[in-house]
């Protein structure tokens, strides 16, 4: 099957993560709102009446008829369809609980430079947003570590992937949310990574991955901006 990846075409953003996902993968897809009237084409869809479960907004994915929104979900569907997930049920479940928990905490590190509401521009809300980031960096960040640094623990006598002996869609995730934080938040990952080595080198290994590695240094691979989650303004960093 040929999928069809919508998203806004200018920014990794949560997209990045089914990206990750079908590159790996090897999977034949096509990121329409990059090509001709692209956007066009996105938001032609979205507004179809002919749509049974139509989105809220990107990213969604069009799988033959069907129509697949929210990244967790999109994954959820595309797991074991690309050979990123185990066949039981209880594994399927439980990369979809970590996938959510990646979720709550992608949208903690965008509400760091937008936490009034994404529709003020961030120079509107510049003194709250050193409050929620001093919080991000100090709080979050390491609690959310500690936990995946844990989920690795356990399962490191199984291989070290996040699921155990297989790689699923879920490795890819993290190492996504590692390289966005990076790049927002360098000073602050550079004292905390020591702290993590497994989930370290679980990102690593996954960099290795040869699709992967020539996925992410072709052009296909939008560099991070200051559009998209991951922003870096160095004044939220103390």
């Amino acid at each position: 099957m040929r999928y069809e990846l919508y998203y806004w075409p200018s920014i990794q953003g949560r997209c990045e993560f089914v990206r990750l996902a079908l590159e790996d993968a090897g999977a034949d897809y096509v990121d329409i709102a990059r090509g001709p009237k692209g956007m066009a084409a996105m938001m032609r869809l979205m507004e179809s009446r002919s749509v049974n479960n139509p989105p809220f907004a990107p990213p969604f994915l069009k799988a033959g008829k069907l129509v697949i929104a929210q990244t967790a979900n999109i994954l959820l569907y595309l797991g074991p369809r690309l050979g990123l997930v185990p066949q039981s049920e209880a594994a399927r479940l439980w990369a979809h609980q970590l996938q959510l928990t990646i979720a709550d905490w992608v949208s903690e590190a965008h509400d760091t430079h937008h936490p009034m509401g994404g529709s003020l521009y961030y120079e509107d809300q510049k003194r709250e947003a050193k409050r929620r980031a001093a919080d991000f960096t100090a709080e979050r960040i390491p609690k959310f570590f500690d936990y995946f640094e844990g989920v690795l623990q356990r399962s490191s006598k199984r291989s070290g992937y996040l699921l155990g002996k297989q790689f699923s869609y879920v490795d890819l995730s993290l190492f996504q949310m590692i390289e966005g934080l990076r790049y927002a938040f360098p000073r602050t990952m550079k004292k905390l990574e020591k702290k993590y080595p497994r989930a370290l080198a679980l990102r690593d290994r996954v960099a290795a991955r040869p699709r992967l590695a020539r996925y992410v240094d072709s052009p296909r691979r939008i560099s991070f901006n200051q559009e998209g989650i991951f922003r870096y303004y160095p004044e939220l960093e103390r």
